[in-house]
């Protein structure tokens, strides 16, 4: 596939009108968007995950929009043909929505084609401000990683009926604002199910069950470049382990003196090693 992935492509992928699920993953920086999207992936995701799996912070709170627009186009400049989506950082549009429109301007002018933010009827403003200024926005309710300390920690939700009757309200509402897609994280697979058949934009599910328009994951999950992962996390190569052989290969052959070999160095030429008092 060639053609560039759009938003109104995107916001029209609703399996229940037949079509295909969509696919979105994270990716941070150049070589790994071009790993992703030369696998045929819908959406690229610079997502706040970065903090955590690139940066080395226990959470999504430690970066800002600098940041986020840093790894943006480190990812625009790999020109995907994917939709590029860029993760708003906390506190970026928690305030006043004239905020929220100058941050998601930020991401735009890194690369960004869309932006993404958490949480659900209080940000209605902000997603109405930011659709006004006409920069698509992806949604995101359920299990919002920015919220931890208000949750208590990385908890699934919705498991009760009340829960589940706000999430389904934050949803419904997100849409209403303008929201192209919403990503259901960290709920039971029966509420992202009837979340979907509620609502006529696409959901994107992570750690939400099978019934979702679409799945997402963190990149470095997905390759074992991370440490402990969630429950729905499946594991489809262990590159942290072979990195890991392959330094100590090279290391080793570093310490015995058989790395560089004469094929890989360059080789002076007679007269500059006589320059330089060398044997020939």
């Amino acid at each position: 596939m060639t053609e560039q992935v759009t938003v109104p492509a995107i916001r029209a992928r609703k399996r229940s009108r037949g079509a295909e699920p969509i696919v979105m993953i994270t990716a941070y920086d150049t070589p790994f968007a071009r790993v992703v999207d030369e696998a045929g992936v819908d959406v690229i995701l610079v997502g706040d995950t970065v903090a955590e799996v690139v940066l080395g912070w226990e959470d999504t709170l430690h970066v800002g929009i600098e940041d986020l627009a840093h790894h943006v186009g480190a990812v625009a400049r790999a020109k995907p043909r994917a939709l590029l989506v860029g993760d708003m950082p906390w506190l970026t549009y928690h305030l006043e929505p004239s905020d929220a429109v100058r941050n998601a301007a930020v991401l735009v002018r890194a690369g960004a084609q869309a932006v993404k933010l958490e949480g659900g009827r209080r940000r209605v403003p902000a997603v109405r401000a930011i659709c006004d200024a006409e920069i698509p926005v992806m949604g995101h309710v359920g299990l919002t990683p920015q919220s931890v300390h208000a949750m208590g920690g990385y908890k699934v939700q919705g498991r009760e009926a009340i829960a589940a009757g706000e999430l389904r309200r934050d949803a419904e509402a997100l849409a209403v604002a303008g929201c192209f897609a919403i990503v259901l994280e960290g709920v039971p697979d029966a509420l992202a199910e009837r979340v979907t058949a509620e609502i006529d934009v696409p959901t994107i599910g992570i750690g939400a069950g099978p019934a979702c328009d679409g799945q997402v994951i963190v990149l470095h999950d997905l390759l074992g470049l991370a440490g402990s992962v969630p429950k729905f996390v499946r594991r489809y190569a262990e590159l942290g382990v072979a990195a890991t052989a392959a330094v100590k290969d090279w290391a080793a052959d570093v310490r015995a003196g058989s790395y560089p070999s004469q094929g890989e160095s360059y080789r002076a030429s007679a007269e500059l090693r006589e320059a330089l008092g060398l044997s020939s």
